[in-house]
Formats: C-alpha cells, structure tokens, sequence
C-alpha cells in the first residue's frame, strides 16, 4: 500500500521546496561562515580541493588563519555595506592565503553568520570587464519599441555572457512568463513568443530572483560539496538566499536536464522595485563565468531595466500630451453651455484616438447614454450594481467581464472587457469604455496543466519532460488594458471630476485664470523635463567633441555637471525665503551658458524677490538665457548681453536687457510656448509689464516687476566676477603625505582617494565610521583629510575636532545646502559641496592649507 496514497499533491509543491537551505553548493566555489567574533563555523567541503586545508582544519579557527591580514582589512572596511539586508560586499583578483593565486570574494549577512564565499581566478584578471557593458548598453537606446528593445537585449546579453542562447523573459499578470525575445548560437528560434506556466518558476524562487539577481548554474551534473557541519546551533541549515554559490534544487535540475541545458544562468530585470522578468541564459555544454564578469552582466541587467522604465516614461508622456489636447477640447465644448453628456460624446472619437475601444457608456444623474458596441440599458445596470460594490473610486479595467460578471456572458458578443472610469462620489456615475471579444490562440511551451504525479523526487512535481508548443484557444476576452490606456483613464477621470467642480462654480473669470495657469505649469513641467534631458545629451556630446584625451573629456563634463548641481542647489535651499535676483541671474549663465557667462555684464542693485515672484521670474530668465544661447548674443564668440537694473518712483523693480554684437537677429516666425512666458508671465502672474524686441543689431527687452514682490533692495559696489572661482580651482596646488577618507559610500569614498592621489598623496586610507578614523589617526601619520558629513547613524564632528587639536588640515564634503548649519557644528574648515570634482576639492585644501 502507498504510504503517501492520501498526500495531496498540486502545483503549490514546488513553491514549498526550501530551495534556500540546501545545505551545499556548487563546486566552482568554496564557502565558510564566520561567527560575530571571525571565527570559522561552517565550511563547505570542497575548501580542500580551493585552498588544500581540510574542513576539520578549519573548523573553529579564527578567519585570520584563512585568508592574509591586508585582504581581512578591507573585508573589515567594506562591512558598513552589509547593514542592507541585501548588502553584499564583492571584492576581485585578491591574495587569500599569501600564494600568487587570486580570488573572487562575495561577502553577505545570513542571520548571526557573516557568509564569504571564494572563487578561484580562472585565467588572467580582466581589469577592463565593465567597458563592455557601455557600448552594449548604448545600442539599446533610443528603441522605442519593446519588441526592439528586448530583441537588442538578448543579443547584447549573448555576446557579454558568451552562452549558447539568451532569452528575454517577461513575467505575466498571472506570474506565468512570455518570452519576449531569443537569440541563439545556432539561428533558430526554438522559444520565441511562448508561454511558460506560472508552476516553472515557484513563488519562492520569484521571491530569491528579486533579492539575489543573478544566478549561475555552472554544471547541470555537479553535485556540489556538503556544508560541514550541515546545521547550525538552532538545528537549522544556513540561508543560502544570497550565496551566489548556491547549490541547485533538484527539481530544477531535472528540468533543466528535460530542456537539454547543462549550463544555465538566470540575471534579474527589475523595474520599479518588482520582479519585470528575467534573461535566461542557457549553454548546452557546462559553462562557468567568473565573479567579475557576473557583476559587469547584472550592471548591464540594471542599465536595461532603466531603458525599460525610460521606455514606459515616454509612453506615458505621450499619453499626457493627448490627454491635455482631450482636456481642452472638452472644456471648449463645456464653455459652448452644452451639457456634460453632450460634450462627451461629441469628442468620443478623440477618446477612442487615446483609449482604443468599440463602445462608450455614460451613465450621470441616473440618464444612460451610449455610442457603438455596449450593453443595453437593461445589461448596464446589473453592471453598475457590481460596480459600485467591486470597484470604489479607482479605475477599473477587466478583459474578461464575464469572469467577474457572470450576466456578461448575454452581451460577450458587444463587450467582452470594459474600463471603468468613476466620474463622481455616490450616487456613482461612470464612463465605461467597451471592447469587443476577440478570438486568439495562446502557444505553451507544454502543456500549462503540468501533470501531477510522483516521480524520482518523491511525493512532488515531477518537472515536466516535453517543451512541444501546446496550443490553447481563448474565448471570452477583449484585447487587454495596457498601462498607458489605464494612465489616460485616470488622466480623464481627475478632469471630468475637475469638470463636476466647475459646473458649480460661479466665478467663471476664476475658472479661466486657474485653467490657463494650470496648462502654463503642465507645459512648463514638460518643456523643462526636455530641456533637461537635452542638455544631458548634449552636455556629454559637447564635451566628448570638445575633448582629444578621455582626462579632458572627464573634466570638462565634471566642471559642467557641477554648474548644474550649483543651479539646483540654488533653487531648493532657500526655504521659502526671498531669493536674490542676480543669483538667480548668475544660476541660469553658469548653468546653461557655461564658460560664456563671462560675456554676460549685470549692473544696478540687488533685489531679493519675494517666493511668490520666484518661479515666475525664474521661467522668464530661462528661456530669454535660453534664447541668447541658440538665437542671440552668445550663439557665437563676439556678443554679450547687458542687463540693468534699477529702481522706479513706486519702488518696481526695472530689468532692461540688451544683447550686442551678436549676429543679426530676425523676429521669430512663430509665437512657441517661449515666446508666450516671456511676453504674458510678467504681465499675468505679478501685474508687471514686459515688452520685447527683435532688432537687427540685438534683442532688446524690458520688464517691470511692482514694488509688492521686492521683499528689499541691497546695494551692491563691487561684485565678485562668476571667474573668481574658476580662477581659484583651475590654480597649481600639489598635495604630499598621507591623507585620511572618512566616507561611509564607497564610491564616493574611491573616487575621493584617486582624486587626492592625483595630486600628489603618497598614501590614503580609507574609513566609515568615526571608530575606524580614529584606529587609522593612530596608525598612520595624517597629513590631510577629506570628512563626510553624515556617515548614516553619526556625525564626522570627533574626528574633524581631533585634527584640528592637532593642527591637521581637513576638508569636510557635505551633499546638505545649509553650510551655516555645518560651520557653526564643526571647528575652523573649509566645506566642499557634493558632488565635488578634482578642481573643487583642491581649491578647498588649498584655501585649508593656505590658512
């Protein structure tokens, strides 16, 4: 009789398997588990073959009896990176134990063990592994098209990870996966556009997919190497969740074996902090790709998930623009006096242009109206009733009605799926957006009913045997709501409801003042959004054209990024305070105008403008900058631009503006969006006046702002020239000696040591926490130091009053814009502002040293 004759076996098994506490791993690598004190209390038992010692050796012994003192040092300094629940410390190409074989570290915390894990250098070090990400990387931009762009992906994946074939995978609504894409060694298209049920990647593998991103699976027939001892004092395995040596679930192999596969690797796509998909890999002899490489391939992972979020993005901003043309075509028909329903359906084509459908309802204050495929009145209302309990006030959009309303299966022929737009709080009233059903067949790679039967993993899943395409007709369901339609749903629902508002509202000239100055911040949002991302591309196409060594391309885009993160600095410090108006002036020219800003002379008093007036005079500035840079006096090497400012009798602040020997200058052909906020924001918004010429010799302009936006007027003598700066940080200063890093980012913390080594550190050290500082101040002898501010759960402030006891120089970097703050914290220093670059760092030590 069968013992298990009454164990109930289903597609849940596979989500129970511990995949996490298997107890081994896979042969290309060597594990050990440290207790908190560093001594050695799990090891794997292939550390005799990786390192000739036997595990019992091991056991009990203190980390340092494994690996050389210099490599325990930074395992020590890189620990402030495990606090993260997914930290994981990666170090290449190290000593371990005093030989001249080197070796790939991964480090992670797994409850009270800390886990390290060694793998072999197979080969020479490839010190130039991340420079073939870029270029892959770049190939994918610009493809707008997902298709494209997941086709690109598996190509620049094949060629990066060298296996046999690649494929793009996209996790469903219903967890199943599509594949998107495939690119092969040997041409064919063995996977593409097929379904795989939900049951071949279980709930827990899912889960360990979003924190482990990539997996390898060197060897489909390694039985990997036993941890010794198999459990801890609590009785349990290790979690093995980030070892990247992990063994391989046994189901998982049997599958792997059934598709053919001896190698595998599986890299994660995230997007928006959610499993999106996966590339999987797959190689049909075995294949092992050191740690290194594995990292270059997940930064590629990484890259690619921003192509697909920058994909979605534009989507989404096209959707918005028809949406707003939707909005005011709607509003136009509201301020005919025609009635809401009457307006709606007489733009229900241009909703159909946004939001694909066959049918529209309207249902308000209890009247039912209709155009194309939809449910009768009769049908609409048992809808309704479910609506109103299923819903609340989201949108709502289905293509299988029928499954949550059965009554659908009636009308299935008119309306198969609906989005459900709420238009108004109860009594409810909705629009609803009807899509015919249509008849397709979706192809499985196998049957998705996997076969529940035992097999030679026991009373579990036995992993399916065939891929053969499996073909199931789907009847029932409209084509589905893509999250662009969802997006322009909600887009229209936030006006009709707006719409409701207005209807009841008697201030028509308010109405019209607040619509026409909500369009003027949506366009400008827009407007500024591209500008940004075009100054980007530009400012790396500039430089990169500018520059004849890769050192003169990185500090001309470094000094241009610095002028940026100076402008926005700027706008975000003040507190709601009021704002000077020739730094606000100066922000705009260092930022857009770079080094022609020395070309630009302002004179006359300072103001300090009032919050209200701030980013009305801030688009204005932008776009006449703006202007002189593509069109006007700064276009070319002779012009420059004068702007004076004065005062009138009622105390208005006046700006005449006037650009010279610049190129001969036409009036525009056309009123842009530009044209509209330097003529019409002055006059709108603050009650001022503005006027503008086009002459022939340059643009003339003059603007008035009134007296009750000048929070106060500041007299200004002698101002400092925008070269001063520059002058100071472009200056000869060499450092010499050791220097000390206190930076908790190690990035950050890197990049700072190679700047300082530049010029001219004969040693620096590198610490992340005021503790460690202290132990290297002991150490070494410190010459100079760069200090963060805020190093996660404290302050810099000991060591920074240290050194200065001891007369050493420092500098403290800080990415907070309340300086005051910082100086009235720390003793006598000079502060640089994040990001910083070489130039401005050595112009702080300087002036640190000069004093």
């Amino acid at each position: 009789m069968n013992n298990n004759a009454d164990f109930q076996v289903d597609l849940t098994n596979c989500d129970r398997e511990p995949i996490h506490q298997l107890g081994r791993v896979q042969s290309y690598g060597a594990l050990v588990a440290v207790s908190s004190d560093w001594i050695i209390q799990h090891t794997s038992s292939n550390v005799a073959d990786i390192f000739d010692i036997e595990p019992n050796d091991l056991l009990g012994k203190p980390l340092t009896e494994l690996i050389v003192s210099d490599t325990f040092d930074r395992i020590r300094q890189n620990l402030s990176i495990l606090a993260n629940p997914s930290g994981v410390v990666r170090m290449f190409g190290v000593i371990v134990r005093g030989a001249h074989k080197l070796y790939d570290i991964s480090i992670h915390q797994s409850g009270k063990h800390m886990v390290i894990e060694f793998e072999p250098k197979s080969g020479p070090r490839d010190l130039d592994v991340t420079s073939e990400v870029y270029p892959l990387i770049n190939r994918l931009q610009h493809k707008l098209d997902l298709t494209d762009l997941a086709r690109e992906a598996a190509r620049c994946m094949r060629r990066l990870s060298g296996f046999d074939s690649v494929m793009v995978y996209q996790f469903q609504p219903d967890a199943s996966g599509r594949v998107l894409a495939e690119d092969r060694a040997d041409g064919d298209r063995r996977y593409l556009g097929l379904n795989f049920p939900a049951s071949d990647i279980p709930v827990q593998a899912r889960a360990l997919y979003k924190r482990s991103l990539l997996r390898l699976i060197a060897d489909v027939n390694d039985e990997g190497s036993l941890i010794v001892p198999p459990q801890t004092h609590s009785g349990e395995p290790i979690d093995l969740s980030l070892a990247v040596t992990r063994s391989v679930s046994p189901i998982h192999i049997e599958y792997l074996k059934n598709m053919g596969v001896q190698a595998s690797m599986s890299v994660s796509i995230m997007k928006n902090g959610e499993l999106w998909g996966l590339f999987a890999c797959h190689n049909h002899t075995p294949r092992y790709i050191d740690y290194e490489r594995r990292t270059a391939i997940e930064m590629f992972a990484h890259l690619f998930s921003y192509e697909l979020s920058r994909q979605e993005e534009h989507a989404r901003a096209q959707v918005e623009i028809d949406s707003g043309r939707l909005q005011t075509m709607l509003i136009a028909h509201m301020a005919d006096g025609r009635s809401l329903a009457d307006s709606l359906m007489n733009v229900s084509e241009d909703i159909e242009r946004v939001i694909p459908h066959d049918g529209i309802i309207l249902y308000t204050d209890g009247k039912f109206f209709s155009a194309g495929a939809t449910p009768t009145e009769d049908e609409f209302y048992g809808l309704a009733r479910m609506l109103d309990t299923r819903i609340g006030t989201a949108v709502y959009g289905t293509d299988h009605l029928s499954k949550i309303h059965p009554d659908a299966e009636e009308f299935v022929k008119r309306c198969a799926g609906i989005l459900a737009i709420p238009i108004s709080k109860r009594p409810r009233d909705y629009i609803i957006l009807c899509r015919r059903p249509i008849e397709q067949t979706v192809q499985w790679a196998g049957d998705p009913n996997k076969p529940v039967e035992t097999g030679p993993n026991g009373v579990r899943l036995t992993p399916r045997k065939s891929f053969d395409i499996w073909k199931e007709n789907v009847f029932g369901h409209s084509s589905p709501w893509d999250l662009g339609s969802l997006h322009a749903a909600e887009l229209l629902r936030t006006v009709l409801l707006e719409i409701f508002l207005k209807i009841t509202d008697a201030a028509n000239e308010e109405r019209r003042r607040a619509q026409e100055h909500q369009q003027l911040l949506i366009s400008e949002l827009n407007h500024r959004v591209r500008n940004i991302l075009n100054l980007i591309r530009g400012l790396v196409s500039t430089s990169k054209s500018g520059a004849n060594t890769l050192a003169e391309f990185t500090s001309s885009l470094d000094g241009r990024i610095q002028s940026l993160a100076r402008a926005h600095d700027q706008l975000t410090k003040e507190k709601w305070e009021p704002v000077s108006l020739k730094a606000l002036m100066r922000m705009e020219f260092e930022a857009y105008a770079m080094d022609k800003n020395t070309r630009v002379k302002i004179e006359g008093p300072d103001v300090m403008l009032a919050p209200t007036a701030y980013t009305t005079m801030a688009l204005v500035l932008h776009e006449m900058a703006t202007n002189s840079l593509k069109y006007g006096a700064l276009v070319d090497q002779s012009g420059r631009i004068e702007i004076d400012l004065s005062i009138d009798r009622s105390g208005g602040l006046l700006i005449d503006w006037k650009e010279k020997n610049g190129p001969p200058v036409a009036p525009p052909t056309r009123r842009g969006f530009g044209s509209t906020i330097i003529e019409r924001s002055i006059p709108h918004e603050l009650r001022g006046d503005a006027e503008i010429h086009y002459r022939v010799t340059g643009v003339v302009a003059h603007f008035r702002v009134p007296p009750s936006y000048i929070n106060s007027i500041i007299e200004v003598e002698n101002e400092v020239s925008t070269t001063d700066l520059a002058d100071t940080e472009k200056s000869g200063f060499d450092l010499g000696g050791t220097a000390l890093v206190l930076e908790d980012a190690l990035i950050i913390a890197m990049d700072a040591a190679a700047i300082l080594e530049s010029a001219g550190a004969s040693k620096v050290v590198i610490a992340s926490s005021v503790q460690q500082a202290f132990e290297e101040i002991e150490r070494h002898q410190i010459d100079f130091a760069l200090l963060d501010v805020n190093l996660g759960n404290e302050q810099s402030v000991p060591v920074a009053e240290l050194l200065y006891e001891r007369g050493t120089p420092f500098v403290v970097a800080t990415g907070y814009g309340e300086t005051e703050e910082i100086q009235a914290s720390y003793p006598p220093c000079k502060i640089v502002q994040k990001p910083f670059s070489s130039d401005s760092l050595m112009a702080a030590f300087k002036a640190a040293h000069d004093k």
